[in-house]
């Protein structure tokens, strides 16, 4: 298959620096996938995953069975081929088969939590470590009948080893004892690594009258990982302090590596004598707390474990993720991989490069001195644990979440699904563009209009895959897609992007409010004096608040009142992300033509004003346009109108005002007498809303329409003001009143009447 457009291509690389890579809201969009953050999005069959962003031909991985158990934590291969897993919820050691679908033996099952180690003797034998009992159980490999606690043979344990602290021993009975690792030297003589202190113990399990020793003790937590180097000397990393040991023959240790973390999850020694460690957990916070786990017999264990198995049990990530280390010889510590989203749990040093089984992606990673790395396949389970390499070039692997077995060897099948393209709306597919260093590839796509195919409901709502034809995707429109490559011997691919061009979908506005008496943006020279109001959308509240304009609906906008003006506000969006440009327009009651009042908006809000128009009701609508991102004629507009308002910018009137004394109200002469006040007040366009007097300049005092109540254009008003209102004061008076009506208009009156005089 040849490449297009490869000038094309190298130019669009340098700007491929994101999965989606979008050139504009309009026009053609071009989907790019060529770094392993991309790739590693989609599901590889027989494919691994470059750190440079390459596909490239890879081991396949096989499922061989799923346990009743949560966690594989162990997985030992004997001289025939047969695998023996340890696990974890339930506690058990199965005997296993090596073809798909086989069904395990359980051998061994205890009361404890979790078989964290499981290991054969060079003679055949097996040996089960528990947690948190801290027991070592010999057990018969090719036994029929399931073996338990008591049938078992204890060959070791931790509370009762010699050695041991004495506060070891004394809280044998509550204290939880932790067995991390075990192996065999040449001489087939079992070295158990230890935790709760940290400690290596040594024992002959070929001598039925041994008795374990105390290899070697350290000040850390716990000693989580062990290897052998080509002299002899064992290889250990601690929990604690992240130390990495060179322990010899007689049990001198020496620290080869403090990590910058505080624990070892996994060290391993390749042939040129490198030592390679995995190091998670940040020694700046205190580690996980203590978790509380029931067994069997509703036994409650409370377990202190590292932070990397504190992480599988909860499902959750440690702190920054993995840091793997090389130690060569004569060289100086040398970080060569690490990972923010991956927890190492098992390492094994091939020739084809540095074996790493992760969680709590279930990734699978291949990783050479140099740094360079490739993610070569994925389990079906929160976490690959554990590893053993088989008589063949294949390796057993053990998961957790859930508790699975799996064989990483050769495939037949090298294929690879690419994550899925969501377009945003019903798109058209044109041309596959890939990086012309790819070679022996061949790319097929499906389209589709629901997310994700359905598996074992026949893909519905999916197109089936079709090839590729002169660089031209074949599947229909729609609104998702999909691509995939099946890779030919020495096949590679680097790099693809895929051209599409959403079909158009018009503007929406979805929410709309009009606001009379209030004003955006206002010109002021002493903005501190102006009164602000808020307006927002009826569904947010009732109080004034237009919200900005800035993504986001929601954050409201100052105004200022003003009633000589109306604000327009509105919300809008287009599903193919286009530019929008919107037109205002005004229709009075009973008119049946639209009028312009504003095109070219680029804002969602806009004040025009009141006083321009007559007073009356009115609606306006917003149009929407995405005429920006489009080529004439090709342009979509949306609508919408809003609700009635009134604008009322003429004052009401104020008429027939009349002031006298009340004379006849003196019983004797001379008297203070009230003053009778009665006058009119009418507005064209909205009712009185409330009346005001003010006597000789004085306090403005509220008063009611005859009949109290206050929704009429026109009121009549009929008071009386108190005698004492004058006292003291003679000659003649001022009365003014002023009138409101509902869009805050003002209408003033006075007159003047006489002095109380005397009867």
């Amino acid at each position: 298959m040849k490449s297009p457009s490869l000038c094309r291509f190298v130019l669009v690389a340098f700007a491929a620096l994101f999965l989606v890579h979008t050139l504009n809201a309009q026009g053609t969009h071009l989907w790019t996938q060529s770094r392993i953050e991309d790739f590693e999005k989609g599901t590889p069959q027989g494919v691994s995953i470059g750190s440079s962003g390459y596909l490239r031909e890879g081991p396949g991985l096989t499922d061989i069975l799923t346990t009743p158990s949560t966690f594989v934590w162990s997985v030992a291969v004997d001289k025939n081929g047969t695998p023996y897993l340890g696990t974890g919820s339930p506690a058990t050691v199965l005997r296993a088969g090596t073809q798909k679908d086989s069904k395990p033996f359980t051998l061994f099952e205890s009361r404890d939590v979790s078989v964290q180690v499981v290991r054969i003797d060079p003679d055949g034998s097996l040996y089960a470590a528990t947690v948190p009992g801290g027991k070592v159980y010999k057990l018969n490999p090719r036994a029929t009948a399931k073996q338990d606690e008591a049938s078992a043979k204890v060959i070791f344990d931790a509370a009762k080893a010699d050695g041991a602290t004495t506060e070891l021993k004394s809280t044998r009975e509550s204290k939880s004892h932790y067995i991390w690792d075990m192996t065999f030297d040449a001489a087939g003589k079992l070295y158990i690594a230890v935790g709760g202190p940290g400690a290596i113990y040594r024992i002959d399990p070929a001598n039925p009258d041994a008795k374990p020793e105390l290899f070697f003790k350290s000040d850390e937590q716990h000693i989580r990982a062990l290897a052998w180097d080509a002299k002899g000397n064992l290889i250990a990393g601690s929990d604690g302090s992240g130390l990495v040991y060179r322990i010899s023959p007689q049990g001198k240790g020496y620290v080869l590596f403090e990590a910058p973390r505080r624990e070892i999850t996994s060290v391993a020694v390749a042939a040129n004598g490198t030592i390679f460690a995995a190091s998670v957990g940040d020694k700046s916070r205190n580690p996980l707390p203590p978790l509380a786990v029931q067994g069997v017999g509703s036994v409650t264990f409370t377990i202190v474990q590292p932070g990397s198995l504190q992480a599988a049990n909860a499902s959750t990530s440690t702190p920054e993720g993995t840091e793997i280390y090389a130690l060569a010889p004569d060289q100086a510590p040398r970080k060569i991989w690490s990972s923010k989203d991956d927890i190492v749990y098992a390492l094994a040093a091939q020739s084809s490069g540095l074996l790493a089984i992760s969680g709590n992606r279930g990734h699978i990673f291949r990783i050479q001195q140099n740094g360079d790395y490739a993610d070569i396949a994925h389990v079906e389970a929160q976490q690959g644990l554990s590893l053993a390499e088989d008589r063949g070039n294949s390796v057993l692997i053990g998961t957790g979440n859930t508790g699975k077995l799996y064989s990483l060897g050769k495939s037949e099948t090298h294929e690879y699904a690419s994550d899925v393209l969501d377009a945003g709306a019903f798109a058209r597919f044109g041309r596959i563009e890939v990086d012309p260093d790819s070679a022996n590839y061949e790319i097929l796509t499906r389209t589709g209009n629901v997310e994700q195919p359905q598996r074992g409901r026949g893909d519905w709502g999916w197109s089936d895959w079709q090839p590729v034809k002169d660089n031209a995707i074949q599947s229909p429109s729609g609104r998702f897609l999909q691509w995939k490559a099946v890779l030919h011997t020495g096949g590679k691919l680097s790099g693809v992007g895929v051209n599409y061009l959403p079909v158009n979908a018009a503007p929406e506005i979805d929410d709309l409010v009009v606001v009379p008496g209030a004003r955006l943006n206002p010109q002021t020279s002493n903005p501190t004096q102006q009164q602000t109001v808020n307006i927002n959308f009826p569904s947010a509240n009732q109080s004034m608040v237009i919200p900005v304009d800035t993504g986001s609906t929601s954050s409201p906008l100052p105004a200022v009142k003003d009633r000589t003006a109306v604000t327009v506000r509105w919300a809008a969006h287009d599903e193919n992300g286009d530019d929008l440009v919107y037109s205002l327009y005004l229709r009075g009651d009973g008119e049946h033509d639209w009028h312009l009042l504003k095109d070219d908006i680029a804002d969602k809000a806009y004040s025009f004003d009141a006083a321009l128009i007559p007073d009356g009701g009115y609606r306006v609508k917003v149009v929407a346009s995405d005429s920006p991102s489009h080529s004439p004629g090709e342009a979509l507009s949306g609508a919408k109108e809003s609700e009635r308002f009134e604008i009322d910018t003429t004052p009401p009137v104020v008429s027939d005002l009349h002031a006298e004394l009340a004379l006849a109200k003196c019983a004797q002469a001379p008297c203070p007498a009230p003053v009778h006040v009665t006058f009119d007040a009418e507005d064209a366009a909205s009712p009185i809303s409330q009346a005001e007097y003010a006597l000789d300049a004085g306090t403005w005092q509220y008063i009611d329409p005859v009949g109290k109540l206050s929704d009429s254009k026109r009121e009549h008003y009929d008071i009386e003001i108190p005698a004492n209102a004058l006292e003291g004061k003679t000659g003649e008076h001022l009365l003014t009143v002023r009138v409101y009506d509902r869009h805050d208009n003002i209408g003033v009156a006075k007159t003047v009447f006489g002095s109380s005089g005397t009867k």
